[in-house]
């Protein structure tokens, strides 16, 4: 960890900013998300479809308006965007901690969802534009300090949502405020660059997304990269049920489901720059994709393999089974992560030409968003029939052949040259 920050001072202070800021994006949002459907059902007494349906609502507006939120960054800055997104969520928040009626409970989660759209493409465009020809170091650093996130809030809130979920709102909405004065003093303002200015200028948001659109590399490399997502997200949905599925629901199973959590964030946490250092002496960005979701894909041999074995009835058979195969599977994905990840970002910024680079994450994030909820909705129903026909090896051949599948269509990117960095286009005088 000592070498991770000593990489992290090599970077201007708007990098390194953007990082803890990301971390304490991280550590508050996962402090009360994940306890936020048992409020709704317990404390609030809400029907199921209702707690679905406050849910359903943030994600939907986050997905759905990353484009407009990457637009934003483009035409006013990033950070007017970066700040808005964490001023919003303060408010959203807190206000999921104070009020009990439905309306007010769904905007608040509109609000949250809104706030995410407003500052993730900003936040990435921003760090791509400042660490330079560093991208893809930048970005392994920034999945590091992602992932921590990701891996400390839950615990916090654990304990906090003890005491009084209510406190674990507030808390949360605090350390949002707190993050939006530390922007707004401290990072330096950001725009972008100046053929995107001119751009903005001339175009209208809907020229800009035409053309958008028109990026056939661009469009092909965010379908090839659906699969990365969906299969990463089965750390939160098939690999949970597995282990519960074998080990059952009571607390051995609530432990396992944690270490799944624990070995992803801290193999991340300990090994992206050296996995990313290594990579990059040896591929080009394209080779380094195609390993990734290969690695990605054969995360799920070991369920794979473990559906051919014997279900013991108790002891310390069962125990195994239920928790080395799901665990082997969550590392290896975290694996594929870290190989894929970092080069992912750059790529992304290549096929745009450094240009409305804010838009193209936005449009990205939205693809991909839609691609994990198919994706989650195929899976499931793979799990529901390997159940009814007695094939539990199914789900875990439909992911594998996805993995596969993904990995071979970004290798005839890479092939192609699809994924090289686009010729730059001649712009249009202006009177």
């Amino acid at each position: 960890m000592k070498g991770t920050l000593a990489q992290v001072r090599t970077y201007e202070r708007s990098v390194q900013l953007l990082m803890v800021n990301q971390f304490t994006i991280n550590l508050g949002f996962y402090m009360l998300m994940p306890y936020l459907a048992a409020h709704l059902s317990g404390s609030l007494g809400l029907a199921g479809w209702v707690v679905g349906l406050v849910l359903g609502v943030r994600n939907f507006s986050q997905q759905g308006m990353f484009l407009v939120g990457g637009t934003l960054a483009d035409r006013f800055g990033y950070k007017p965007l970066i700040v808005a997104g964490c001023v919003l969520r303060t408010l959203g928040f807190a206000t999921l901690g104070l009020v009990d009626s439905l309306a007010a409970l769904i905007a608040a989660s509109a609000a949250t969802g809104l706030a995410g759209a407003l500052f993730n493409p900003a936040v990435r465009a921003y760090l791509a534009a400042d660490a330079g020809e560093r991208r893809v170091e930048a970005f392994a650093l920034f999945n590091v300090f992602y992932q921590a996130g990701i891996l400390l809030g839950p615990l916090i809130g654990m304990v906090l949502t003890g005491v009084d979920f209510r406190v674990t709102c507030l808390v949360s909405a605090g350390i949002f405020a707190l993050l939006s004065i530390v922007q707004i003093r401290a990072l330096p303002t950001r725009r972008a660059d100046d053929s995107t200015a001119k751009e903005n200028d001339r175009d209208g948001v809907l020229a800009q997304w035409r053309g958008i659109l028109a990026n056939r590399p661009f469009l092909l490399f965010s379908g090839a990269m659906i699969g990365s997502y969906v299969l990463t997200f089965q750390v939160y949905l098939a690999l949970p049920l597995e282990v519960r599925r074998v080990g059952g629901d009571g607390q051995f199973g609530t432990a396992a489901v944690a270490g799944l959590f624990a070995v992803s964030g801290l193999s991340t946490i300990l090994g992206q720059t050296r996995v990313t250092a290594w990579c990059k002496a040896r591929y080009e960005p394209g080779q380094a994709l195609t390993r990734g979701l290969a690695a990605m894909g054969l995360a799920f041999v070991p369920l794979l393999l473990s559906t051919a074995l014997p279900m013991p009835d108790s002891g310390m058979g069962l125990w195994l089974l239920a928790t080395v195969p799901p665990t082997l599977a969550a590392l290896l994905l975290a694996v594929g992560t870290m190989i894929a990840y970092p080069f992912e970002m750059d790529t992304i910024v290549r096929l745009c030409g450094d240009r409305l680079v804010a838009t193209h994450y936005g449009l990205y994030n939205t693809i991909c968003g839609i691609g994990i909820t198919l994706g989650n909705l195929l899976t499931g129903a793979a799990l529901d029939a390997a159940r009814q026909a007695g094939m539990p090896a199914l789900p875990w051949i439909s992911l594998c052949a996805l993995g596969l599948a993904c990995a071979a269509a970004l290798y005839a990117l890479h092939r192609t040259g699809r994924l090289a960095t686009p010729a730059p286009q001649p712009q249009p005088a202006i009177a």
